[in-house]
Parts: C-alpha cells; structure tokens; sequence
C-alpha cells in the first residue's frame, strides 16, 4: 500500500503524482503532498487524500491503525560497496584541501554511497519500523508510492526547511563526535561557515531585516553521536513560492560547502555517482495551510532498480573538508555516521 508516514502524521490515499518544474508549483497550490528531492534537484511530489495527524514523538512505537503495519525486515548479509572506498575517499578529501588552500572554495562536504543487493520481497516498511525503535529521530519518514517510483526510509536528524506562520526556519548541522569532548575546533568553524551560508540563502525569500541566527553551535544528542545544531529563521515575504525558496536555497547548504557554487563543481568532479535522495530533502507541504516540514535527506534508505532490473538499497554518508580536517579522520566520521543505521539494517546492532 502506498503511504507516507512522518513525525507527527500519516498519509494514505495517493491522488496525484509530480515531477520536476511541476511538483514545485503543485506544493505552491494546494492539497497535502509528500515530497522526496534528489540532491541533484529532482523533485517529486505525492498528493495524498487521508492525513492523519497524531501527537509529535521521537519515538518507535507505531499507534492503531497507523501506517505501516507488521511487516518484518530480514537483516542483510553486509557486503556493502561504497561509491569510494578508503582510498579513494582519502584522495578526495586531500584534493578538497587543496582547492582550500588554492583560495577557490572554503569548504565541501564529501560524500559516498553504499550499496547493498536487495530481493524484490523486502519490504522497507519493516526496515522503517525498526530504525524508529533503534535509532528515533526528529524527522524520521517513510514514503512509498510505486507510481512515483519512491521508496524511501529516513532518520534525518536535520531540519533544512520549516514554514509556519509565514516563518521560515533551518537548522543546519555542522560538527560531529562520539561525545562532545571530542568535539573539534574544526567543527565549530564548519558551522558557522554554514550558517553564514544559510542566513545568505534564506534572505533571498525572506523580508530585508528579518533573517536571524537564533541558536549557534548547540549540542545535540542522537544515538551514538553528538552534533552542533544552529538555528536560522527569516520572515517569508509575500507571494514566494516554492520554487523560489529551491531556487534560493536548493541543495541544503550543510550538505554542499562554501560557497555553494564552488562546492558544488568540486562535488561533480570527486564524487563518482549521483547522491540521489541522500543530501536532497525528505519530508511535507501542506499547501492548504501554508505549512511544510523538509529534512536534509540524511541517515536515508532508499531502494531502486538499476538499469539491468536488479534491485538495490542505497544509503549515504559524508563528511563536511575544511582546511584544518585529517583525511583519514574525515574517512572515520562517515564510518561513525553509519555504523548504527548499516547495523540496525544488517542486524548486528539491536534496537
């Protein structure tokens, strides 16, 4: 059955499917859509008929009559590739030092995805049940809509875009560790750099004067790590749609570098494959209420079929280069980003 189902709501019932240009103006309109954008900037939206709101939780527990229901998730056998191995990865992270001290960018998130062989019969369903048990997280989704050839689980712990009240909010994460002692200096620099990305982006659609950094640099706790957290928010100004805000903001800043245009040619000529919804965004509008909740698609799933038709899970990790970063402690980070959600998923690490 196809359905979407987010922190605080469920939806079934799907009534119209978009792509690209058009899902963009769709969740400018009206309805209740469910929307999943590549971090190439793909973007499709599901209408769905029937929401069901229920009370917000970080938590595990499924309620009657929510979706979905019981289905299992067999763990896998843990012979992942990665899109870079070590070496590879390593490389990168020197040569994005080196554009850093050639003055052309500040910093870039460099990333890699694993993929694991998956039968026609898993079903994500149970693999999104279990990540809400061992790994809960702020804005854990779950979309499926054959026809729209979405498949996805997530347990992002990043907001990239809020709208309530005609506010736009985004709280980026840069700095990741164990524990906060081991918190760098680094990455206290990565996050402000990011945040004076954010401030920028969001003042193209927000109201001159309004744009604010109303937390800097906080700790927050998630299973088996530590993150800095800012908080960014800018008063929309009237009659901005949402591909303006894309066309403002799009890809998530914390997930592409400074400046983001150089980043991003950097990330085109070091990463071998798309990152697909990984580093894109996950999450709802609710044009009707002119409301919408969309994470930085990280700590994501998402299965697809390559072009022979067999069947893969796909999930990301990444690590934001600086000046001052270790190749191989980079290399460690997007380790310690997956361990626990590649554990739940291969059964060696239990909820």
């Amino acid at each position: 059955m196809d359905h979407a189902r987010f922190a605080d709501r469920d939806a079934r019932g799907v009534i119209d499917v978009r792509h690209g240009p058009e899902a963009l103006d769709a969740i400018s309109g009206e309805g209740f859509w469910a929307v999943v954008a590549t971090f190439e900037g793909d973007v499709t939206a599901v209408r769905f008929a029937e929401v069901t709101p229920r009370p917000y939780a970080v938590s595990s527990s499924v309620p009657d009559g929510a979706v979905p229901t019981d289905a299992a998730w067999r763990p896998l056998d843990r012979r992942w590739a990665s899109s870079l191995d070590r070496t590879a990865y390593v490389q990168a992270v020197r040569e994005v030092r080196e554009r850093i001290a050639a003055g052309t960018v500040y910093q870039v998130n460099v990333c890699r995805v694993l993929s694991h062989a998956l039968d026609d019969v898993a079903d994500l369903d149970g693999l999104d049940t279990l990540l809400r048990q061992g790994n809960p997280a702020p804005h854990a989704a779950r979309v499926r809509c054959v026809a729209a050839g979405l498949d996805v689980v997530s347990a992002s712990p990043e907001l990239f875009l809020s709208r309530r009240d005609g506010r736009l909010v985004t709280r980026p994460i840069k700095g990741t560790a164990e524990t906060a002692e081991q918190m760098l200096p680094k990455d206290f620099a990565e996050n402000v750099m990011i945040v004076d990305l954010m401030r920028n982006d969001l003042s193209g659609v927000c109201e001159p004067g309004t744009v604010s950094v109303d937390e800097l640099c906080a700790l927050e706790r998630h299973p088996g790590l530590v993150h800095l957290v800012s908080t960014v928010s800018g008063r929309l100004r009237d009659g901005v749609g949402w591909p303006d805000v894309f066309a403002a903001a799009y890809p998530p800043g914390s997930v592409s570098g400074a400046p983001k245009s150089s980043a991003l040619d950097a990330i085109r000529e070091l990463e071998p494959t798309p990152r697909g919804p990984y580093c894109g965004a996950v999450g709802w509008v609710d044009a009707d209420r002119c409301e919408a909740e969309l994470a930085v698609g990280i700590r994501t799933f998402w299965a697809e079929h390559d072009d022979a038709g067999a069947r893969w899970l796909r999930f990301g990790t990444g690590a934001g280069i600086t000046w001052h970063s270790d190749p191989e402690g980079e290399w460690a980070e997007t380790e310690l980003k997956a361990a626990r959600l590649i554990g739940l998923a291969a059964g060696t690490v239990t909820p």
